[in-house]
């Protein structure tokens, strides 16, 4: 998944707030690990560990993030993600525990 950067994604750096990589991270994980799931089967985050490597601006750059299943189990699955600018570059990368509901 993918979004536009804009002003009033800044941090009081100016840069992207840590936050907006986080959301995109979640929900890319998220989402694969819904893929690994039965029809009807929920899930929630139990744990988020971002790393941030490199600012992103403000200026309506793409910010494209992909989510991979580590282990998708009959409780818990783990997933790794990674957040990268238009010119390939990692911005941030993370890691999910979720609990299968």
């Amino acid at each position: 998944m993918s979004l536009d950067t804009r002003p009033d994604f800044a941090n009081p750096l100016g840069t992207v707030h840590g936050g907006i990589a986080a959301t995109l991270l979640d929900s890319a994980m998220g989402c694969a690990v819904h893929t690994t799931l039965p029809a009807a089967t929920g899930y929630t985050t139990l744990e988020l560990k971002v790393n941030y490597i490199r600012a992103a601006r403000t200026d309506g750059q793409t910010l494209t993030a992909t989510g991979t299943v580590i282990h998708a189990g009959r409780r818990t699955a783990t997933a790794e993600g990674k957040v990268l600018d238009e010119q390939g570059k990692l911005i941030a990368h993370a890691t999910t525990t979720c609990m299968i509901l």
